[in-house]
């Protein structure tokens, strides 16, 4: 007998868990967020889910209650004896804590690793993550997806004449050269080096941009420095135009002004992350059918490999 998929959403990705439950053809389970009079949260299902394969969705972005949300949604499927608890987290937060960069420092990124799986998690679903190594800091199955799927269709609709794909540092260029192959195009790289967190020093471009429209890809924006500091740089070598790419917009502090007055024709993200305001610069693409058709074929063990760009 088949188990029954149930999807469940906590509250702060409701707006992208109500895309999912609509683009696989379902509506969301019941579940309610209480709060003593402290402050402490409290879940519980509002049906059953005893047999069922529960996909719970969540991007663990600040504030840290997001995260503690999500643990107990996943005790409570487990304790009610769901088959399997799936967790799908678009935007996977504390990624960019993956590694001692420095004496005494967290690792971040491993510590909620371990913590989702000692909650009961039984599988993750995350997309872009900060850092590939992340996957290996879990013990149970991760499905590691690209926006890719959402950003390839929206950027061969803009029929860009010259198009080259760039990376905003080193440590992209993989990501980019992901979109490079699949267009058949060339790609460049910026050189950047920091004296301090969010902040950019130096900037140098490697590569001909003379003439190109150029796209930056990025995994996520967080102040918009380094895209806005990529995009003048850009521009200043000659480009016919520049615009970006993000998975996930987190956009902190000054970003939307940084992006607003920066040389890019537009910013590209996707709905992993609510944005706060809206601005005449920034798209926002819906994960909504892809985490849909990537949960469907999980459940039914197919290959995921289709929502990749090949």
């Amino acid at each position: 007998m088949e188990s029954k998929v149930k999807l469940f959403s906590c509250q702060a990705s409701r707006y992208l868990s109500e895309a999912i439950a609509k683009s696989y053809g379902t509506t969301l389970g019941k579940a309610v967020v209480s709060r003593f009079s402290d402050g402490e949260l409290s879940v519980h299902y509002d049906e059953s889910v005893r047999g069922c394969d529960v996909f719970i969705i969540q991007s663990t972005f600040p504030p840290a209650e997001n995260i503690i949300e999500l643990l107990l949604m996943i005790d409570a499927a487990k304790r009610a004896s769901a088959r399997k608890v799936n967790v799908v987290i678009p935007y996977y937060g504390y990624a960019r804590q993956d590694r001692k960069d420095k004496p005494r420092v967290a690792i971040g990124a491993k510590m909620i690793a371990n913590t989702l799986v000692a909650t009961g998690a039984d599988r993750i679903m995350t997309m872009d993550l900060h850092a590939d190594q992340i996957q290996g800091f879990f013990d149970i199955p991760l499905d590691h997806f690209s926006g890719s799927s959402v950003f390839a269709p929206y950027i061969e609709d803009l029929k860009l004449q010259n198009l080259i794909f760039a990376s905003p540092d080193v440590g992209g260029v993989k990501r980019a050269r992901e979109f490079s192959k699949h267009f058949g195009v060339d790609l460049v790289m910026c050189d950047k080096h920091r004296e301090r967190a969010n902040e950019v020093a130096t900037m140098q471009l490697i590569g001909d941009v003379k003439r190109a429209d150029v796209v930056l890809v990025d995994d996520m924006i967080d102040t918009g420095g380094t895209l806005a500091k990529a995009a003048d740089l850009i521009m200043s070598e000659g480009a016919n135009s520049v615009r970006a790419i993000c998975t996930h917009p987190v956009l902190s502090g000054k970003a939307y002004e940084t992006i607003e007055n920066s040389a890019l024709v537009e910013l590209v993200v996707t709905n992993s992350l609510p944005l706060k305001k809206e601005t005449s610069k920034i798209v926002q693409l819906d994960l909504g059918p892809m985490f849909a058709e990537a949960i469907k074929k999980v459940h039914d063990f197919k290959s995921i490999s289709a929502l990749f760009i090949k």
